[in-house]
């Protein structure tokens, strides 16, 4: 490895005015220890290389006393000002360069956050918008559901209806001769044989005792007409189906709709129903249409009327 010989005196002259050792070193390296004069004139000349800050990558040997003499001029006194205060110029400038990079950073940050902020809200707004529309949506099929439900309703009310028309055409309106608190009832039902009416009137007070032992659950009474409506209505159309005559008192259905209510099973027995054993049976030869139409008639006069049993 090749020793370069720098001398001590003008290292230390040229370091004394604001060079970097690094940057001494190349330039008495590079014009061969001549003068310090020579050395500033070197580096005013390459202080843009690249590698002007880097230790030369040779051994280094400082020699201990420099027998030449040599004295630091004005002119060199200046030039090293104007060198270091180019070089604090640079930096400034690099650094004002490097804040207006960072700055410019900071406002595509903020851009980007803002865009992404944005973009999100967008996104909420239109899955609040998608939200509400399939809500709207929602409800208009529940809506639909409860017309179509009311229009099945009005269907099967009217088909109902036209079972006991029979019956409510022959009913004679002319009687005056009934009991005070009860002329609507009897008006229905003056054409019929007194046992008829007796066993009308009976049927009545059972449906009245049902709804006044159940005041506190209208939804139950109603429940409980619709069944018994459903019996009296299945006979009247098939009296020859026994399945329609015949109903198991064990079955939960009919003890949680009629047989556990006051009144109920005591209506069916009106209508012709016996006991007997686990079943209520009505035999075909006891079938009674007109007791099932006068049945039907009071049933759906419960349903219908909210004063029903009021008197």
């Amino acid at each position: 490895m090749a020793f370069l010989e720098v001398k001590q005196k003008l290292l230390r002259e040229i370091e004394d005015l604001g060079f970097p050792r690094a940057r001494v070193v190349r330039a008495l390296h590079s014009t061969g220890n001549v003068s310090t004069e020579a050395a500033i004139n070197w580096l005013i000349d390459h202080e843009n290389d690249p590698d002007i800050d880097q230790m030369p990558l040779v051994a280094i040997e400082i020699d201990l006393e420099s027998p030449e003499p040599f004295h630091i001029t004005e002119e060199m006194k200046r030039k090293a000002k104007e060198l270091r205060d180019h070089v604090r110029k640079e930096k400034e400038e690099e650094e004002k360069k490097l804040e207006r990079q960072r700055e410019k950073d900071r406002i595509r940050s903020g851009k980007e956050l803002q865009e992404a902020k944005r973009t999100a809200e967008e996104a909420e707004r239109k899955r609040y918008i998608d939200s509400r529309q399939a809500d709207k949506q929602e409800e208009k099929r529940a809506r639909e559901k409860v017309l179509q439900k009311l229009e099945q309703d009005k269907i099967e009310r009217r088909r109902n209806s036209g079972m006991l028309s029979e019956r409510s055409e022959s009913l004679d309106t002319k009687s005056n001769a009934t009991e005070a608190g009860k002329k609507d009832e009897l008006r229905s039902q003056n054409s019929l044989p007194a046992t008829s009416v007796s066993k009308a009137v009976s049927m009545r007070e059972c449906l009245r005792s049902l709804r006044r032992h159940q005041k506190d659950d209208s939804d139950k009474v109603r429940t409980a007409y619709r069944t018994l409506f459903i019996y009296v209505r299945n006979v009247a159309k098939n009296p020859d189906e026994e399945k329609f005559r015949k109903i198991r008192l064990s079955n939960p259905l009919f003890q949680e709709r009629v047989g556990s209510l006051k009144g109920g099973i005591e209506f069916l027995e009106l209508c012709g129903f016996e006991r007997g054993g686990e079943f209520l049976y009505l035999p075909r030869d006891k079938v009674d249409r007109g007791a099932l139409v006068t049945a039907g008639s009071l049933l759906k006069s419960a349903m219908t009327n909210p004063f029903f049993g009021a008197i």
